[in-house]
């Protein structure tokens, strides 16, 4: 709800996300090769964050902590393909009840709470019950791919698009979009790596990217002047790491960023971290083969969603809609691409939790901070806040955990960023970590915390880790059982208990109606222990 002091709200936000993508992986953060002069004109309108931080280590998690503005333990959807509880309260459910439309186009990794839906009575197939089912999110034009060879793949939109363009295949998402050819015709399958540097066997126009941005366009278009948020979200550059011609060979090796890990990182390891790099994708990106392989596409993908924003934002641009749009670009989480000799994601290093963060305000009040680079610790949680924000609507205190990022994007007179960022994640999930700690599958929750200087991750029953951000900004020297930094681990200790004690635990009420619970029992006349 706007005040006295809060500009006349926007109509739309745009806020999109990619998945898997590297900060560094963008010339606006600092990438000397890849150049993505789109995404680095959108950070010339508005306000780069350097130090953003992600809630979650792997997608579900982030994301459902990203839609929600709670974090994982709040929310309690840990890891992918954990259901994201029915009495959760996400974005679209803050926006419905003032009209604005809440739209998705393209993948969230939303699992539907089927098993609550059923507790409840609620029909998961139609209206608000459907709605819950998707996160909050019209399902506009949903695609969350991944679909293993051999599945066979029915009731997909982009996959039967694409067998109406001619590619006849059970699942022509893997077969074409994500394959190349042999030169007998055999296909070479995107699962596997080592074709990564073959072209997909597909038109460039037909590759998911493209078919994702002409969907947020045909959404622009057929939503008119009505209020919206759409939530545009790209697949890529997650695996499988296949990119359609050109951007399959933009790159080669000597483009890419050195990679940051040393010997010394593999010397008495924490055990934690000695099991994912256990792990076939670890073991296959310590490998300078792959990474020479896989990396320049990686590089070529991130292109290609450069170049399609490009399209987006001129469309928009030629529709007056950048006027009246707040712009989020993010992502829900990197990739190690072998650093730390490790590949995938799930850790705490910077290059999964640190994520790209642009949010342009396309308001009056925002020009003097255009352009810039805030070093604030912000969180994506943040996210949630600053959509109901720059649309003048309400925020609900006692469900939402971030905080809006209107005053550090105004730049307004004592506006800051966090004493610490949070990120969580559980190895229950990874037999080779899991397995040869013995430890249950209830102990293996893992949580990150990060201030300016220190980065402190907790294990219930394992030794913590611990880095100088300040001395060692590449993370190569755990200090987590270094005696001489028995202290700062106590103070980090510390604060992760200090932050436990903070989460919103009673969302069904609001702090202000807790606030005048005694009042209004006196007025209802309500008189406990009276003579």
């Amino acid at each position: 709800m706007t005040d006295k002091t809060s500009p006349a709200p926007l109509r739309h936000v745009l806020f999109i996300m990619c998945d898997q993508l590297r900060a560094d992986h963008l010339s606006c953060y600092g990438h000397p090769r890849l150049q993505t002069p789109h995404i680095d004109a959108l950070a010339a309108r508005g306000v780069r964050f350097s130090h953003a931080y992600a809630q979650g280590a792997v997608c579900g998690a982030s994301r459902m902590s990203t839609y929600t503005g709670r974090y994982v333990s709040s929310h309690g959807t840990m890891w992918n393909f954990v259901p994201l509880s029915v009495g959760q309260k996400t974005l679209g459910d803050h926006l419905r009840p003032h009209g604005v439309r809440c739209a998705l186009v393209g993948k969230t990794h939303v699992e539907a709470d089927t098993e609550g839906a059923r507790r409840l009575g609620i029909d998961p197939t139609q209206g608000a019950g459907r709605l819950a089912m998707e996160g909050g999110f019209e399902p506009y034009a949903r695609d969350d791919g991944i679909w293993p060879p051999g599945f066979k793949v029915t009731g997909n939109a982009y996959c039967d698009w694409l067998r109406a363009q001619g590619y006849e295949s059970d699942n022509p998402w893997h077969d074409f979009a994500n394959s190349g050819r042999g030169p007998d015709g055999e296909i070479l399958s995107g699962w596997q790596m080592r074709w990564a540097d073959r072209p997909a066997h597909i038109a460039g126009a037909h590759s998911e990217t493209p078919y994702t941005t002409e969907r947020a366009i045909d959404f622009m278009r057929e939503a008119g002047d009505a209020p919206w948020v759409l939530h545009l979200s790209y697949i890529k550059p997650h695996w499988p790491y296949v990119a359609p011609a050109p951007y399959h060979a933009m790159y080669g090796p000597d483009d890419m960023l050195p990679v940051v890990r040393s010997e010394a990182e593999r010397v008495d390891a924490h055990p934690v971290v000695e099991g994912f790099r256990r792990e076939t994708v670890s073991r296959n990106f310590s490998r300078d083969e792959v990474r020479n392989t896989v990396v320049p596409t990686y590089m070529g993908l991130v292109k290609q969603v450069d170049d399609e924003l490009g399209r987006l934002f001129a469309f928009m641009a030629e529709q007056g809609l950048d006027r009246d749009t707040l712009i989020v670009f993010t992502s829900d989480h990197g990739d190690y691409l072998g650093d730390h000799w490790l590949g995938e994601k799930e850790l705490f290093h910077d290059p999964i939790v640190k994520v790209p963060l642009i949010v342009v305000d396309p308001r009056a009040e925002a020009d003097a901070r255009r352009g810039t680079v805030s070093d604030a610790l912000v969180e994506c949680i943040d996210l949630v806040p600053t959509m109901l924000d720059a649309l003048g609507l309400p925020q609900s205190a006692e469900w939402l955990e971030g905080r809006s990022l209107r005053p550090l994007l105004h730049g307004h007179v004592g506006a800051a960023g966090k004493d610490l960022v949070v990120c969580e994640n559980s190895f229950a999930f990874r037999d080779e970590v899991r397995l040869p700690l013995a430890q249950p599958v209830e102990r293996c929750h893992m949580t990150m915390l990060r201030t300016r200087r220190w980065k402190f991750v907790h294990f219930e029953d394992l030794p913590p880790q611990l880095f100088d951000m300040q001395a060692d900004p590449d993370e190569l020297v755990d200090l987590g059982r270094d005696p001489a930094f028995a202290a700062v681990r106590e103070q980090m200790l510390g604060l992760l208990f200090d932050w436990l004690r903070q989460r919103r635990r009673f969302p069904t009420v609001a702090p202000e109606d807790i606030a005048r619970w005694n009042e209004r029992e006196l007025a209802a006349g309500i008189l406990i222990g009276a003579w």
